[in-house]
């Protein structure tokens, strides 16, 4: 997948696909959070745009700008949310994607859907062992993984789009929500969406994130964010690691029913495997007392279920 005609840098600009910006915050009456005394908002930033939803174009866009036509490649697993935006940008854009797959076992299997919908975008996906994934922000592994792609000169995205861009992307985020919401709470994978949504918040309201990873690296991940981004921690936030249900890309049967139901209730679609984790854990903490009576909770819907079209 290379080419000797120079990249156009006019054709990465997302701001050409017409975002639904600021995203719709919609209240829903749910007597689970109604009888301690708070009211619930949603941050639909899963309706910003059809194919590029929530915190994926928030982080998405400033760099498929900087990549200035270039072949973008980028990282996750077999089931990545982030995969799937990337290869939809590529295919919407008319620029060039790689998707770095963990897992070199897969090579020889039929694509799940998810991978399925990115080569159908026209990402060419490139799968490596476990071990090389786990090293693959270590220079010398990166730049083998690159040699093995013999992409011209890529722009290379991080695993989950989390970087120095995406998190000031993500500032927007808590600028939207200033003066509407004393907790602003949001699923975690990677942390650029809580950094850069937690420094755009004005004084006052607080930040909780519930990763769908187990770990507890997640704390340190977000700091170094905002770090490289800002200079410094920025905000007020906090993590709950209870909520991951297993880890990434784990749905029980409980979970499911949990977010089938909130769908019946309020009509809003509830993907699994952060959406529904982030409404399962403030149902809880609600039960638990978490929040004290008149709090306004905003919960991040960042992201819509797959399959999200035909």
């Amino acid at each position: 997948m290379t080419s000797s005609a120079a990249p156009d840098p006019t054709a990465s600009d997302p701001a050409a696909l017409s975002p639904r910006l600021p995203s719709p915050l919609q209240e829903v009456a749910d007597g689970r959070f109604a009888r301690h005394g708070l009211r619930l908002l949603l941050k639909r930033d899963d309706l910003i745009h059809p194919e590029l939803t929530g915190n994926k174009w928030r982080k998405l866009a400033p760099n498929l700008k900087a990549a200035a036509g270039r072949t973008v490649v980028t990282f996750g697993g077999a089931w990545s949310n982030h995969l799937r935006a990337t290869a939809a940008a590529g295919r919407l854009l008319g620029l060039r994607t790689v998707g770095v797959v963990r897992g070199q076992e897969l090579a020889d299997r039929p694509l799940n859907p998810s991978l399925a919908r990115c080569a159908a975008d026209g990402m060419r996906l490139h799968f490596v062992d476990r071990t090389t994934y786990r090293r693959k922000s270590e220079p010398e592994t990166l730049a083998a993984v690159l040699r093995g792609i013999g992409a011209e000169e890529p722009y290379v995205v991080p695993e989950g789009g989390s970087n120095t861009l995406a998190v000031r992307g993500c500032r927007t985020l808590g600028q939207e929500l200033g003066g509407h919401a004393d907790v602003v709470a949001l699923a975690c994978g990677t942390g650029g969406t809580l950094a850069g949504l937690a420094a755009g918040l004005p004084p006052g309201p607080r930040v909780l994130g519930i990763p769908v990873l187990k770990g507890g690296f997640l704390t340190a991940d977000v700091e170094a964010l905002q770090e490289s981004a800002f200079g410094a921690r920025r905000g007020t936030w906090s993590l709950d690691e209870r909520f991951h249900f297993g880890g990434y890309a784990r749905v029980t049967p409980e979970l499911d029913a949990f977010a089938e139901d909130f769908t019946g209730r309020h009509g809003v679609p509830v993907e699994r495997l952060y959406v529904a984790k982030l409404l399962y854990a403030l149902v809880a903490l609600a039960d638990e007392g978490a929040f004290a009576r008149g709090t306004t909770i905003a919960a991040v819907v960042t992201g819509s279920p797959f399959p999200a079209r035909p």
